[in-house]
């Protein structure tokens, strides 16, 4: 079941999805595990304080593919085909505001995923 979330992005309003389908897009457009990117941007960014993280370019590659992924799966007739031009739509957005967000998407995606197979095996 996937679940969806609205977060304002500077004076846009945009729509995240997170489903079972999010691995496998971001692993055809981006050939990367978005579990492991997750995790390591998680770790990047510590405890969501700016003066105490870890943020390459690198890592704010990460999280630009996988907010886009996330939107993309969100508002697909309105996000365009190109992650250059789906950033270019925003002026400036901060990873410690959005980060926690899709990571808390995510989070509750996987455990109604994990709680549907317990129900279902019982």
């Amino acid at each position: 079941m996937a679940l969806t979330k609205t977060i304002t992005v500077g004076d846009k309003e945009v729509k995240l999805k997170a489903s079972a389908a999010v691995p496998r897009i971001y692993r055809m457009k981006f050939g990367r595990d978005i579990y492991k990117d997750l995790h390591d941007l998680e770790k990047a960014v510590g405890k969501n304080d700016e003066d105490a993280s870890n943020l390459d370019m690198f890592s704010l590659e990460l999280f630009e593919n996988i907010a886009y992924v996330f939107n993309k799966l969100g508002d697909p007739e309105n996000v365009p085909d190109s992650l250059d031009e789906w950033l270019d739509q925003f002026e400036t957005f901060s990873i410690y505001q959005i980060l926690p967000e899709i990571i808390d998407l995510w989070g509750l995606n996987v455990q109604t995923q994990v709680e549907s197979k317990k129900t279902s095996q019982n």
